[in-house]
């Protein structure tokens, strides 16, 4: 039967990937006990299988199967639960890999779940998995979000301890090459991989599963974006790189992109709700290798690379629920690269630069960090850069502060969390 056979090779692969090299990662799935369904998002080939894997009872037996595979996803539910049994011995506990390319799976997820199954889950779109869930598992499930590796993964491969020169150096290549688990751990062309991926996920994510017919302006779209990471947009200039005359293709485009995990866009910070949602917001990749594989005629631009590692790392926390990430611009056009908030209280203003060399450089930053923090009620000033490492007091015609200045490597190091 081509569903058992499918499942049999399935069962070999996972097993395979059992004895590799297993990087711990900065996740907890939570809800190993009880009839909570785990859910673990994030982009295609960030990990998520791999560490899903290790969420598994060691004592346990549980089956598996992958629905990125053409002879599965036109399956009736029932009959890949037969399929199961037979290959996996009828197990209890089920790994269920890209469920959204299965049609109606959350229909088929529910009816498992009250049948007593216990249930994992990974997605590779955010909204697809999200939407679905809040409507038919309510308060019954439990979602974590991996990304590419972090720098701190990322030293977590090595197998002997490093030097700080030798973590600055890491983040030089962190910085250039991201941190796809195959690109990190594995001897191959990390801008064909990384090319490769980056179209697969707009063609077979976003072209196929949405019967795009304009494939020409979602790729002009993803080649602006890619091009101009940590660069503000708004809606009318993307509708003038794609060619087209609504706004609404272009958001719908955009949104697309961003379920997919590519792209992600953080907000302008406002008191007032409407100038936020009416803002400009900038945008960012979620891997550095994408904007060294795919970008068209990016000057190498430190700042906005390590400016891109900073929000990716805000992002992830964000979505794992630590807090939250806006920018934030005065009517004189000076900017905060990043305004953090806990539980609605703004707790840092985080700069990006990777030198401060020049005084007008160094006096932009320090202007902007300290008129923000005036206006926005907070005292945690923090400027990150390449090596920079100091406290400093500064003053700003009356608007005084202390500042922080961090290494970049060294706030990617605790993962940008409290000291």
């Amino acid at each position: 039967m081509e569903v058992s056979d499918a499942l049999i090779t399935q069962r070999r692969e996972i097993e395979n990937r059992l004895k590799e090299r297993y990087i711990e990662r900065d996740a907890a799935a939570g809800g190993k006990t009880g009839n909570l369904i785990r859910v673990i998002s994030g982009p295609r080939r960030a990990g998520k299988s791999f560490f899903a894997m290790h969420q598994m009872p060691p004592e346990g037996k549980f089956g598996y199967v992958n629905f990125d595979d053409e002879r599965l996803v036109t399956r009736e539910g029932d009959e890949v639960i037969a399929a199961v049994n037979e290959v996996f011995d009828s197990p209890k506990i089920l790994f269920l890999d890209e469920i959204q390319n299965l049609p109606n799976w959350e229909l088929f997820v529910n009816r498992l779940q009250r049948e007593g199954y216990r249930l994992l889950l990974t997605g590779s779109n955010s909204q697809l998995l999200s939407s679905e869930l809040a409507t038919h598992l309510t308060g019954r499930y439990l979602q974590t979000t991996i990304f590419p590796f972090s720098y701190r993964e990322v030293l977590r491969t090595r197998e002997k301890p490093v030097t700080s020169a030798e973590k600055q150096a890491i983040l030089a290549r962190y910085a250039k090459n991201g941190g796809f688990p195959e690109v990190i751990l594995k001897e191959i062309d990390g801008n064909e991989y990384l090319s490769t991926l980056f179209d697969a996920i707009v063609y077979k994510d976003i072209v196929k599963r949405y019967r795009i017919r304009s494939i020409p302006a979602i790729e002009d779209l993803a080649m602006y974006l890619i091009s101009n990471i940590a660069c503000e947009y708004s809606y009318s200039t993307l509708a003038k790189v794609t060619g087209s005359r609504s706004v609404h293709t272009v958001k719908k485009y955009l949104d697309y992109l961003e379920q997919t995990f590519l792209f992600f866009s953080i907000p302008r910070f406002s008191f007032k709700v409407k100038e936020q949602i009416t803002a400009n917001r900038k945008i960012y990749c979620i891997d550095n290798g994408f904007v060294q594989a795919k970008a068209a005629q990016f000057s190498e631009n430190k700042g906005r690379l390590y400016e891109n590692l900073v929000a990716i790392t805000l992002k992830r926390h964000e979505m794992n629920g630590i807090l939250t990430c806006s920018t934030w611009k005065n009517v004189q056009q000076e900017e905060v690269d990043f305004v953090i908030r806990k539980k609605n209280r703004i707790t840092e203003l985080i700069q990006v630069c990777a030198h401060l060399s020049t005084p007008a450089t160094r006096e932009r930053e320090i202007r902007a960090l300290l008129k923000a923090g005036h206006e926005l009620h907070c005292t945690k000033l923090r400027i990150l850069t390449e090596n920079e490492e100091r406290e400093t007091v500064e003053e700003w015609f009356g608007n005084k502060g202390t500042i922080i200045y961090e290494p970049l490597w060294k706030w990617l190091e605790r993962d940008g969390l409290e000291q």
